[in-house]
């Protein structure tokens, strides 16, 4: 991904950590001669050297995907910027937050291992609710699935927040982002947040 140095997010645990609280995103690989994309969740492994997810077995992006390096695009908090927001002139613009893992992918059909990819994420976004949802469904479902398993060889990651703006258009989109209702966004450009 093209990264300017002053969108470039190089701090360790903030990389992991935006990595932790958007999870879901695209696994590219080629499929068939062409470039093929899944949208998934992902759970990084308790090391940081790896994501896990899984994929349906009738899904075509695994009879390629073993040993590629492949990519994964995780996408935070974005939204349109217009130029009207600032006090000095500008172009309209998006602000978003960005991370893009490459890695070599291994496949897996152990049915524990499944078993335990799918109660982790399970356990991870019920674990929001107030009464959570035990996993409870019949066990020849994950027959139907493919672990996948990456191994993490780069992560770049970007925050393009306005930081190449003055303190006050960046006040000023700050503002504006809340009044239209976009307070994820508008909380990193504050806080530098997730």
């Amino acid at each position: 991904m093209y990264i300017p140095k002053h969108f470039e997010v190089t701090d360790e645990e903030e990389k992991y950590a935006f990595i932790e609280a958007n999870g879901f995103g695209q696994l590219v690989s080629n499929c068939a001669g062409r470039l093929f994309s899944s949208h998934i969740p992902f759970i990084l492994s308790n090391d940081r050297t790896k994501l896990i997810g899984h994929l349906a077995k009738q899904n075509p992006q695994i009879e390629d995907i073993e040993g590629q390096e492949v990519l994964v695009s995780l996408q935070g908090a974005h939204d349109y910027i217009s130029p009207s927001w600032y006090v000095t002139s500008g172009v309209p613009t998006w602000n978003y937050q960005s991370v893009h893992l490459y890695g070599s992918c291994k496949l897996f059909s152990d049915s524990d291992a499944v078993k335990q990819v799918v109660e982790t994420l399970t356990n991870k976004y019920e674990s929001k609710f107030s009464t959570p949802w035990g996993p409870d469904y019949n066990p020849s479902m994950l027959g139907a699935i493919t672990g996948i398993e990456i191994t993490i060889h780069e992560i770049q990651c970007k925050y393009k927040l306005s930081q190449n703006r003055s303190t006050e258009d960046q006040d000023q989109v700050i503002e504006q982002l809340n009044r239209n209702g976009s307070s994820k966004l508008a909380k990193a450009m504050q806080f530098k947040e997730l």
